[in-house]
């Protein structure tokens, strides 16, 4: 019996068909910097429980400006984002990490000259009583942050660096977490590790969004992936299906890209 072939990606065009139970949902969303230019026009993504789903594209397709519109660090001029049903389109950044949505920004995302453990405290700040619980959750992930708890965020490598930015976004147990590049600059050692550590907080029960120009690796480990082009949604599919699908290699892998 032969085995049967992965099934193709979809292409996408108007408003996607829905994940059931999505804890996070962008519908028709159009964004932009400055008004009346739009970086974004009618993007739709679902994010269900405990998934990580993946945003790859060409540069300037939108894929970080979809990741800070739903967080609230640009403004959604239509459409609309919901969190476990409930319309949270454009509330402000503090308001959503009380809501349990996180945020790791590709660049400056650590505070150089405050140590590790001054770094996650900063993450907590509106709880400043859960740090022993929380900091013992993060260590656990990352064990080199409980290591160098004293150390001096700027003295770590990138990679390093990078483990301290995500560690301060879990300080606040979040349901949600958005990570805009997280490989970005790191040498191929450090983006391998970078990956290890989101699928270990993915396994650890946080629904993930990560936006990655490494687009071959983020489709190897993520549930779900869509493709933006142009501000639109080109095509979605698992992450299998994507780093499968012929026509996304030809388009945005490149031949290169394909999985043995």
């Amino acid at each position: 019996m032969t085995s049967s072939p992965t099934p193709k990606a979809e292409p996408q065009s108007g408003a996607a068909a829905h994940v059931r139970d999505a804890v996070l949902t962008a519908d028709d969303v159009v964004a932009g910097y400055v008004p009346g230019v739009n970086i974004l026009d009618g993007c739709n993504l679902d994010l269900a429980d405990g998934e990580l789903v993946g945003v790859i594209g060409p540069n300037g397709a939108g894929k970080s400006t979809l990741v800070k519109a739903m967080f609230g660090l640009v403004r959604v001029s239509s459409g609309s984002v919901r969190l476990r049903g409930q319309d949270i389109t454009n509330l402000s950044a503090h308001e959503l990490v009380t809501q349990g949505v996180g945020y790791v920004p590709q660049t400056e995302n650590v505070f150089p000259s405050l140590t590790v453990e001054e770094n996650l405290q900063m993450g907590l700040y509106q709880r400043p009583k859960s740090f022993d619980e929380r900091f013992a959750f993060v260590a656990e992930l990352f064990p080199l942050l409980g290591d160098r708890r004293k150390q001096r965020a700027g003295s770590l490598s990138g990679g390093e660096r990078q483990m301290v930015a995500m560690g301060r976004a879990l300080m606040m147990d979040p349901a949600v977490l958005f990570l805009d590049e997280p490989s970005a600059g790191l040498s191929p050692a450090n983006q391998d590790e970078v990956f290890v550590r989101v699928r270990r907080i993915k396994d650890a029960g946080v629904s993930i969004v990560m936006v990655e120009q490494n687009a071959r690796r983020c489709l190897q480990i993520c549930d779900r992936g869509y493709v933006l082009d142009q501000g639109r949604n080109a095509y979605t599919g698992t992450g299998e299906q994507l780093l499968h699908d012929p026509k996304v290699i030809e388009l945005y892998l490149g031949t290169l890209a394909k999985a043995r």
